[in-house]
């Protein structure tokens, strides 16, 4: 059984293990990595079976796929800075990212 997700996409999170922040551009309902990434990367073994986010890294170039538990809503949300942000997202409003061509 899969829960709703607690995040949306193009909210500024916090990860809580490893202090950074960045900006989610996609959710899986659950887990969808291989078991050899999990074994290799999800070191404290969040469930596989509640949402798990992509995430942009802030100063960095590169994604992360994170476990809803390992988030926390970012309290003081700023523009990320990341070189895809601009190739998925359309403008920061001081609170969150808006998607480019969202459908309806």
């Amino acid at each position: 059984m899969s829960y709703k997700a607690k995040f949306k996409i193009g909210q500024i999170v916090h990860h809580k293990l490893f202090d950074y922040t960045g900006v989610i551009f996609d959710i899986d309902p659950i887990f969808q990595g291989s078991d050899e990434w999990y074994e290799q990367v999800a070191i404290s073994r969040p469930p596989k079976n509640n949402p798990w986010y992509h995430v942009l890294v802030h100063d960095a170039e590169h994604s992360t796929y994170v476990a809803e538990r390992n988030l926390d809503t970012e309290e003081h949300p700023k523009a990320i800075q990341n070189p895809l942000v601009n190739s998925l997202f359309n403008k920061f409003d001081g609170l969150q990212y808006h998607l480019k061509n969202r459908p309806n």
